[in-house]
């Protein structure tokens, strides 16, 4: 299927409860409508808006806008969610869950914020990586 994975110009972004991330910020962009399978690695920031399917990899930060549908694995610095997720996602900073988003499968995340709304089911690991071998694992389900 098409992919479109571009730069961005220098222009505003909305984001959930009219947050904004001007668009220098972001190193890539899978647009709303475009599908893409593979392996993703990035430094900086990158928003998906489409559909993608198999392993994203980055010390930076993953945006997955409302329309997004995200399947596979997921390791990011920082991760803010307002589609749907479906896989093992680890971030090794702050993940964040707006209202309109749906994780399901495995998340590991020292920090998690989730708005009401938010649907998180599968399993949860919270902890920093010197406690992950005592860290407890929470298994619920969550949601409207």
């Amino acid at each position: 299927m098409g992919s479109t994975f571009r730069k961005l110009l220098p222009q505003k972004l909305s984001h959930n409860r009219g947050e904004e991330m001007a668009r220098d910020e972001i190193n890539a962009f899978l647009g709303a409508g475009t599908s893409y399978e593979g392996r993703l690695e990035f430094k900086g920031s990158v928003r998906i808006d489409g559909a993608f399917k198999g392993e994203i990899e980055s010390e930076g930060t993953l945006v997955i806008g409302k329309e997004a549908l995200v399947e596979g694995t997921i390791s990011v610095g920082q991760l803010i969610v307002s589609g749907r997720v479906t896989g093992t996602v680890t971030a090794s900073g702050k993940t964040t869950l707006h209202k309109t988003a749906y994780l399901e499968g495995q998340l590991s995340s020292p920090k998690l914020v989730m708005e009401e709304g938010a649907v998180l089911e599968g399993q949860i690991q919270m902890g920093t990586k010197k406690s992950e071998q005592s860290a407890d694992v929470i298994e619920f389900s969550a949601g409207a």
